[in-house]
């Protein structure tokens, strides 16, 4: 943005100043359906031309047409059990009392013979199963219903029942007919049509060609994953998830890497998308901001150029539809979440029509909400959840983490929606969660509270039982709230109470026990070399500290017991850097360790592992909250069996915490 100069009114700066905020983005805001529906219109959601695929690469993939049986499958008559090919007739009136004698021929037709000689009247053929049929015979029977016949001479069996005609015989073409349709076009292939063309003797299949999707991530902040990091950067993410899900849907991605904000640069990388790939998706480039140059390069590649640049939709308002040179452009928004919910949203119902696959068939569960959850009018809103064990029905439990979260879809197990006419939804409120990923089985266990790394170990122990455990990182408050709303089955925490000098007992409902797990030593985290730490204790370094207008704290979040310890430590002061409030012990060890703070508190086996400086302020208890009446059930059983085993006191006293002493 060019300077005010002398020659320019305030108005005519204030008009250019609004404009430039706008960026001509987000030009109208249309409903989810509204987007979908222009989107729809304008591109064409029907399958791509076909193309020969070898039979092994045929999983997962459409028929582009209907496949007919070149042969009759099987391609001979075969015995369906082990036994002997005979004539029927000669085994007329044959009983127990009067076994029908028959003389065995010299052969056996194992699978892969081809007979040598007929099957005369008063003969049998020794057979085995899939065997071919031998000229004459026109029945099977088992070994069992036969005995070896005792007489001198030629080897012969007594047969003590009568076989009926075509008795254990599969004729050819019994299973597929030469020239029968036996797979339809669109059917997507799996192992079991795999088998079947292959039964036919094809070895190559006109599959409907899977669609290219060129994947680009935009933002001068981003670096590819195995590169060094930069100040102020961040891994790309989204080029890896968009990737991933594409093939996923049954598209082929074709990586275009990382471009920066240039508006040449990102113009020339789409364009040589469009002359290579059917679809060309973008993260990135579509929020408000400088850098964000995307609406003006679509709206020169062709006609009809931007679709829609704004969607009622919570994450994912600025998703940009476009068309240019008769494909689809799709710009996600650059923040993790938001761009995942739009893709599955707009770009997987085109992939797999392209791919001439059919919708997803999203599996759901039936769940309830824990608490009230609001949300804005006017926008559908999608809220990821994970699944916990209710009493009564499985607990739908909202995952707090904002859009830019990488990890919340992992944590997730599913989503649900809160319509745009709604203010909210009540707690108690049934919720349908839409599936994400690998299934919406709930975990064995959740765990809800403060952030432990002693805790992670101990996880990590449970999941090589089976058990599968989630950690959900709220703090020692948050976590007890969560406990008592039923969204988990342990609260971690470490809440001390000033009026009986104890940790965490004195927070407990009648109907909640605690389980001891070990103590831990909080401190004052500095970077090394920092002279205003220097030979002072916690309470000098803090005064000296609160003293210094230049000195930056990180604090903790509301709720986590850590916060209560700064708060008393503080004394109601307020200094710089007070509202900046992670959630975990690492995130404030790597504010220091960047130079984004100078100091905050959390436990010493953190501060090593960011190499900073330590403090000790206080050695505290970290326990685990649990309701009795749940005490017996198998997952929570195993954690508490887990706590007091010796193996685990080893490994947390590896990582440098205690188990715990009596409390007062």
């Amino acid at each position: 943005m060019k300077r005010l100069d002398a020659s320019e009114s305030n108005e005519d700066f204030l008009a250019r100043l609004s404009r430039a905020a706008r960026q001509e983005q987000f030009l109208h805001v249309v409903s989810r359906d509204e987007a979908a529906s222009r989107f729809r219109a304008a591109v064409p959601h029907v399958a791509l031309p076909s193309e020969s695929v070898p039979l092994a690469a045929t999983l997962g993939r459409a028929l582009a047409r209907d496949v007919a049986s070149p042969i009759d499958v099987p391609p001979f008559d075969r015995a369906l059990v082990d036994g002997f090919a005979l004539r029927s007739s000669d085994t007329l009136g044959a009983s127990e009392a009067e076994p029908a004698r028959l003389g065995l021929n010299h052969e056996i037709l194992a699978c892969g013979v081809a007979p040598r000689l007929a099957v005369e009247p008063g003969t049998a053929t020794t057979i085995a199963t899939g065997g071919m049929i031998p000229r004459g015979a026109d029945a099977v029977v088992m070994v069992e219903a036969t005995e070896i016949a005792s007489s001198e001479g030629s080897m012969a069996i007594d047969l003590d029942r009568a076989a009926a005609h075509g008795q254990f015989v599969g004729y050819a073409g019994s299973d597929m007919a030469r020239g029968e349709t036996v797979l339809r076009k669109g059917t997507v292939i799996t192992a079991r049509e795999i088998g079947m063309l292959a039964a036919c003797g094809l070895d190559a299949v006109e599959m409907v060609r899977r669609p290219r999707v060129a994947v680009l991530s935009t933002g001068d902040e981003l670096s590819p994953p195995g590169q060094p990091l930069p100040a102020a950067g961040i891994y790309d993410s989204n080029g890896a998830i968009v990737s991933a899900s594409v093939t996923e849907n049954g598209g082929e991605p074709v990586p275009f890497g990382i471009v920066a904000d240039d508006e040449a640069a990102l113009e020339s990388a789409i364009r040589a998308a469009l002359s290579e790939c059917d679809v060309v998706v973008l993260s990135g480039g579509t929020s408000k901001g400088a850098g964000d140059v995307s609406h003006r390069i679509l709206s020169r590649l062709g006609e009809p150029g931007i679709l829609v640049h704004g969607v009622a939709l919570k994450p994912g308002k600025p998703l940009c539809l476009a068309k240019a040179q008769g494909k689809a452009i799709v710009v996600l928004p650059g923040f993790p979440t938001s761009a995942m919910f739009t893709f599955h949203e707009f770009v997987v119902p085109l992939i797999r029509s392209l791919a001439g696959l059919p919708p997803r068939e999203e599996e759901s569960v039936e769940a309830v909400l824990p608490r009230r959850i609001p949300s804005e009018l006017g926008r559908m809103e999608f809220v990821m959840a994970s699944l916990a064990h209710g009493r009564d029905a499985p607990v739908a439990v909202p995952l707090s983490k904002g859009s830019g979260s990488v990890t919340a879809f992992s944590q997730a197990d599913g989503f649900f929606a809160i319509p745009a006419a709604r203010a909210g939804l009540d707690a108690g409120e049934p919720v349908r969660l839409s599936r994400i990923g690998a299934g919406t089985r709930a975990p064995d266990l959740t765990i809800v509270g403060s952030h432990c790394v002693g805790l992670d170990a101990v996880v990590g122990r449970l999941a090589e039982r089976g058990i599968r455990a989630r950690t959900i990182w709220v703090g020692s408050s948050g976590g007890l709230a969560a406990m008592k709303r039923g969204e988990c089955e342990i609260a971690s925490m470490h809440l001390f109470d000033p009026t009986t000098g104890r940790y965490n007992a004195p927070f407990l409902t009648p109907a909640l026990r605690l389980a001891e797990g070990w103590t831990r030593m909080q401190g004052l985290v500095f970077r090394p070399g920092d002279s205003r730490f220097a030979e002072r204790g916690a309470a000098g370094a803090v005064a000296a500290l609160l003293l210094d207008p230049d000195a930056i704290m990180v604090s903790r979040n509301t709720g986590s017991g850590t916060r209560l310890l700064i708060d008393g430590l503080l004394n109601g002061a307020r200094p710089p850097g007070y509202w900046n409030q992670p959630r975990s012990h690492n995130a404030v060890a790597a504010a220091v360790a960047q130079g984004r703070a100078d100091w905050g508190v959390a436990i010493e086996s953190v501060a090593g592992a960011y190499g900073l400086g330590f403090i000790p302020l206080v050695s505290e208890h970290y326990d685990f909250a649990y309701a009795e009446d749940r005490a017996q059930e198998p997952a929570l059983a195993a954690f508490l069996a887990l706590l007091a085993e010796r193996e685990t006191g080893a490994l947390l006293a590896e990582l440098g915490f205690s188990l715990p002493e009596a409390q007062p």
